[in-house]
């Protein structure tokens, strides 16, 4: 079974709520512009169009068949999680992007879902990830920026949610939001070539030092985009701890919980993050439906320099052990 864990979906009955404006979120905006549907939260400006392909579902189930797919583990998208609504309409917005989330693939075997949780408050955030996960949410997505710009992972404000998730020990997929706000990324579309990397980067490597999963030992942390930059750097912020270490933990400790999808379209970076890392946390990611996408990861890693039970292992054996599949 050749299991997918870096997809989004936003379901089709979800998007038509949206777009006829019956979600009953006094804080939230949905707009038709330009043939697209934006949402805006607290009269911010709308965020980037909702790509059709987000909800197209016989689309979808081609594309896994033509590439030897057969689940897709599936978040909705970071452009709708709210984390600036106010907390409790951010709890209440969470928990109705879920049950859309829960409802809509109800009937549809081949996609397994994540939650979202408002990380806005990290007392909402963990009661929400625990009914998430009493609902068949199999984790959540979590943005790398919690509070916009400004916002960190190991803000003590979310220790109620690292605790819950470490209880419960639960999936956390950790996802780039805003892509790192830099003027010198504003050109050769930057903010998506580099930018989400640095995003992602930053927010891990604080989650590194900080201790976070070596205090929460439950918590299964798993990196889009092949951890970021963060295998190549490794030997750096272990040698920054050796010869600086503050009040830091050993970022040795940290990395080795850390679980990674294959979203860096090179198998020679395959490589390069099962020799840094494991094998055995590492499992295949494509990013569907957005346009960078890998269009072809099963056979990206059957064409990796691997063994054949290391194949096995990424194409599927740990994200049916990680998310509890078992057919």
């Amino acid at each position: 079974m050749n299991i997918d864990v870096h997809a989004h979906f936003v379901p089709p009955a979800l998007r038509e709520a949206l777009a006829a404006g019956a979600h009953g979120f006094p804080s939230v905006k949905a707009t038709l512009i330009d043939g697209g549907l934006r949402i805006a939260f607290c009269g911010n400006e709308p965020k980037r169009p909702l790509m059709g392909a987000f909800s197209d579902v016989e689309a979808r189930a081609r594309w896994m068949k033509e590439a030897h797919v057969d689940k897709q583990i599936v978040a909705g998208w970071l452009d709708m999680f709210g984390y600036d609504l106010p907390p409790d309409e951010g709890a209440d917005w969470s928990r109705y992007l879920n049950e859309q989330m829960i409802n809509g693939v109800s009937n549809l075997p081949f996609l397994v879902p994540l939650a979202t949780v408002p990380l806005q408050s990290g007392k909402h955030a963990a009661k929400v990830l625990a009914e998430a996960l009493d609902a068949g949410h199999r984790g959540a997505m979590i943005g790398t920026q919690p509070k916009g710009a400004s916002g960190v992972l190991d803000d003590p404000d979310l220790d109620p949610l690292w605790e819950m998730a470490s209880e419960r020990k639960a999936v956390l997929y950790i996802h780039p939001t805003f892509g790192a706000r830099d003027d010198r990324l504003k050109a050769y579309g930057l903010v998506s070539a580099v930018g989400r990397i640095v995003d992602t980067t930053i927010a891990v490597a604080r989650l590194l030092y900080s201790g976070h999963l070596t205090r929460y030992p439950g918590v299964r942390l798993v990196l889009s985009h092949g951890g970021a930059a963060l295998p190549m750097a490794l030997g750096r912020l272990k040698q920054s701890y050796a010869t600086a270490p503050a009040k830091n933990a050993d970022p040795m400790e940290g990395f080795s919980k850390l679980y990674f999808d294959t979203a860096v379209y090179d198998t020679r970076t395959i490589r390069y993050i099962c020799d840094m890392s494991d094998p055995s946390k590492v499992m295949i990611g494509s990013d569907q439906p957005f346009a960078i996408a890998e269009q072809q990861p099963v056979r990206q890693i059957e064409e990796c320099d691997l063994t054949p039970q290391q194949r096995s292992k990424i194409l599927g054996e740990n994200a049916a052990e990680l998310f509890g599949i078992t057919g």
